[in-house]
This record gives structure tokens, sequence and C-alpha cells, in this order.
């Protein structure tokens, strides 16, 4: 009788796309900015908005229009989407030495997601501009009404689509809602720092460890893949 042996399971990096991948930063606020003046609001310049890179779209501007004591969110999201796509999601470039991080998994063999609260064509577009679709094996987001953008749901349907192995998969993000969405699945997940949570945030959510700068980012990986492969052993 024959018998084959199952291919040892592959390397999986998921990686959050806005404050990890991209800097979005300036493209997300001044899409918010012109909602609210197409809302007839003049938008209050000293509230700090770095916080809204990375919740669902419909949480983060209820959450704005409530200052402005206006519930119009619906409208909102799309007066948000007219202006993003027309304009914001070109402002979004790559952090530097995200490329080169990106390239060199890639080119090792290690298998790439994307795991993003932006709704899913919106995240193929800006890959796109930025030229790294070819890097990736897959992609999960919202759909294209903005629901379906909590964290730990999207990044089960990427072990589960692409048959991925949780003690072989590792997550990478800046915000807390892509460690707690991890850690849901039972994955490990990096915290970065150049983006938008911030060290106290990340801390707080339990991420397994904290990378400073993206020249960091490719030993870390390593790191955990071999803390991953101690504990099976």
């Amino acid at each position: 009788m024959n018998f084959s042996i199952p291919p040892a399971p592959r390397n999986a990096v998921l990686f959050d796309l806005d404050g990890t991948i991209i800097r979005s930063h300036d493209g997300i606020i001044e899409s918010i900015h012109a909602v609210l003046r197409d809302l007839g609001h003049e938008p209050d310049l000293s509230i700090d908005l770095t916080w809204v890179v990375g919740p669902p779209l419909r949480d983060l501007l209820g959450h704005i229009l409530a200052h402005y004591g206006d519930d119009r969110v619906d409208e909102a999201m799309d007066l948000y989407r007219r202006h993003y796509e027309g304009g914001g999601m070109r402002k979004s470039p790559l952090f530097d030495g995200m490329r080169h991080v990106i390239e060199t998994l890639h080119a090792g063999g290690t298998q790439l997601f994307i795991a993003t609260s932006k709704p899913r064509y919106l995240a193929r577009k800006i890959l796109h501009l930025r030229g790294l679709s070819e890097y990736f094996d897959g992609l999960s987001g919202a759909r294209a009404d903005d629901s379906g953008a909590e964290k730990p749901e999207l990044i089960a349907a990427l072990l589960r689509e692409h048959d991925v192995a949780r003690n072989h998969a590792l997550m990478i993000g800046d915000r807390r809602f892509d460690i707690t969405g991890a850690h849901a699945n039972h994955v490990r997940a990096l915290g970065v720092l150049w983006g938008y949570g911030g060290r106290d945030e990340l801390i707080a959510a339990g991420a397994d460890a904290l990378v400073s700068q993206p020249d960091e980012l490719l030993q870390a990986i390593a790191t955990q893949f071999e803390l991953m492969a101690k504990h099976a052993a």
C-alpha cells in the first residue's frame, strides 16, 4: 500500500494595512474633514483624530458626528467613500522599509495575507496602486457597505479559506483590534510602533512582542516562528 506524507504547513504572516504597511493618516483625516464640511460643520481642528485609523468606519464616523450633535451616519459613510476614493486613498504611501519586508518574506516562501477593516475592493485598489498585489496570497476585508469589519471574523475567514494552521500564523498590526483579533483565533500577534495605536495600547491588548521600526520586523517575525516551532516540538 502506498502512503503519502502531507506537506508541512507553510508559515503565514497576516498584515494589517492602515498604519502597518501604509501611512494612511493624512488621506483619512482629509476625507473626514471633507465629510464634515459637506454636512454643514466646520471641522474642529483641535480634536486629535489619530485614533480613527483602524476602527470600523461606521463606528468612527458615528463617534465623530456625535461631537457635532449629528447622527447622519449613513450619509456620512457615502460621502466618505466618495472623498476617499476620489483622492484620499492616493495619500497613503508605504512606510519606509515595508516593501523590503514584504518582498523578502515572499521570496523566502512565507504566505502573506492582508486582514483589514477596509472594504476588500478598496484594499485591493491600494495594494495595486502601491505595486504590492503580486506578493499576497489572500485578502480579508469588510464588505462594500463596510459591514463585516471586525478583526476576529476577518482573521478567522483567512485561516479557514486558505487552510492556514494557527501555530504557523502570525498577525502584525498597529492597533489593539489586530492583537485581540489574532488572539481570539489563537494566533500570535506582533504590535508595530510606527502606526497609530502606540505602545500603551498594544501592551494593554497583550501583544506578544513590539517592534519599533520596519528594519527590525524581519528578525522579530523570525523569532516568533522559532518560538512557535519550539512550542510545537
